[in-house]
């Protein structure tokens, strides 16, 4: 991999080959709440997978604390450099889940009597995708790059709590992260 004069790696880390789970089967996702010094603004990033804007995080891998991981997205997503001020503690996704259905034929499955469906073994023949559990860090950003690993990707922009509390209302995993800083109101 390709790294800046900062041992800063150019090249977003990708795949789920390292991931980190619990054992519950959530994924376990590391992101921060990059405020500036005075903590009047909050930076957001472009999403890459849905319209609009987003806090930088992203999958907590096994060759890292989860305070490396949060940074390490920090960097790869938004270019920005961080000091890490709190941990902001896990929240727990509650987007509605999309249902995964199985390979298994209808005419092989059976309704219970709560509705679910079963197949001729008793499993489930519609699974929801597993959530993740996040875990932010509040930061204060102390430098931002004119090249990061995915600057082709996305756009930054700060935000006041109140811009970013808006931009944020169809997730609310990451609101709760915001209201969890010690931004000003």
């Amino acid at each position: 991999m390709a790294a800046d004069g900062n041992n800063r790696s150019m090249e977003s880390r990708t795949g789920r080959n390292n991931q980190r789970y619990n054992a519950k089967g959530e994924r376990l996702v590391a992101g921060v709440v990059p405020l500036t010094a005075d903590k009047t603004y909050v930076m957001l990033i472009q999403s890459t997978r849905r319209k609009g804007w987003v806090l930088p995080k992203g999958g907590w891998e096994m060759d890292e604390e989860c305070h490396e991981a949060a940074a390490r997205e920090a960097w790869e997503e938004a270019g920005i450099c961080v000091q890490i001020d709190y941990d902001l503690g896990d929240i727990q996704e509650t987007s509605p889940r999309k249902k995964i259905s199985s390979s298994s034929s209808s005419s092989s499955s059976s309704k219970g009597k709560d509705g679910s469906s079963s197949n001729k073994d008793g499993k489930d023949s519609t699974k929801e995708k597993k959530r993740s559990l996040y875990r932010f860090y509040e930061v204060t950003v102390t430098s931002e790059e004119a090249d990061w690993p995915e600057r082709e990707k996305r756009e930054r922009k700060w935000f006041t709590f109140a811009e970013a509390k808006d931009q944020l209302k169809d997730r609310p995993e990451l609101q709760t992260a915001l209201e969890r800083s010690t931004m000003k109101r």
